[in-house]
């Protein structure tokens, strides 16, 4: 995303300014501060994951500072969005995974109060039901979808009562701790438990067994999150609010498909 965001803009005469919240409220907010005291021309952001409330992203919007997010974003904000639809990602990790005979799937998601992991949930909820698949709250667990998180979770999985027989994660770097766990476990994957991450990371292709993943198109949603803040730019009076949806793609690899020979 960042790559794509830089290549636009450098091309139109704008230097970046990259910032990281390292997922912490506090600290997103001090380089929001910082940002604006530089006075930059915009701030293109995703938010962090402790993020709840949006008052400094409304501090950008009420100093006339461009403002477009990417990825993680709120609708109430009213500002330019480019994201993925991922309700829809749900329904595509949770038809493969009944298409490779799972029929107890488990979610290690991301925090609720975060739009695209509540749609998420949602999807994931709504497509087990559609498919008459029992809903287990438990199985049901948030998290900062970090590597350690991943580990902790899967661990989690493995010692209950009753295990899932393939595992849905929000994210992609949590999946392939929840791999490692399962690798140490001598857990047949995917045949024992099948695997799906999100966010199609680099690594994801070269993990043995590789990991099967939901495509989120990130260089497109940099690219046009970019060129959304030109548009701003260019017309500072414009009065519509542009939402740009992507459609997911789930990649299949060894990590859950059970018909590789």
């Amino acid at each position: 995303m960042v790559e794509n965001i830089e290549k636009v803009l450098n091309s139109e005469g704008y230097s970046i300014i990259m910032t990281q919240s390292n997922e912490l409220y506090a600290k997103e907010c001090k380089e929001i501060d910082t940002l604006l005291k530089n006075q930059v021309d915009g701030i293109i952001a995703s938010m962090a994951n402790q993020t709840i409330d949006l008052e400094y992203y409304e501090k950008i919007k009420s100093k006339g500072v461009e403002l477009v997010i990417f990825d993680r974003g709120e609708e109430s904000l009213q500002v330019d969005y480019v994201g993925i639809d991922d309700y829809k990602s749900s329904h595509l990790v949770v038809d493969h995974f009944v298409a490779q005979n799972c029929k107890k799937i488990a979610h290690i998601a991301g925090f609720n109060h975060i739009r695209i992991y509540k749609e998420r949930i949602r999807g994931y909820k709504d497509a087990l039901k559609k498919w008459n698949i029992d809903l287990r709250e438990d199985w049901i667990i948030e998290s900062n979808l970090r590597t350690d998180d991943g580990r902790r979770i899967m661990q989690q999985l493995l010692e209950g009562a009753d295990r899932p027989d393939a595992v849905y994660v929000a994210g992609d770097i949590a999946a392939l701790g929840a791999l490692q766990v399962l690798l140490e476990n001598n857990i047949k994957v995917p045949e024992e438990i099948a695997l799906v991450g999100f966010s199609d990371e680099p690594f994801t292709s070269l993990t043995q067994p590789s990991i099967s993943t939901v495509n989120q198109h990130s260089d497109q949603i940099g690219k046009l999150a970019a060129e959304a803040f030109l548009e701003g730019m260019n017309n500072p009076n414009k009065k519509s609010i542009k939402r740009i949806i992507l459609e997911p793609e789930l990649i299949v690899r060894q990590s859950s498909n059970r018909n590789l020979k």
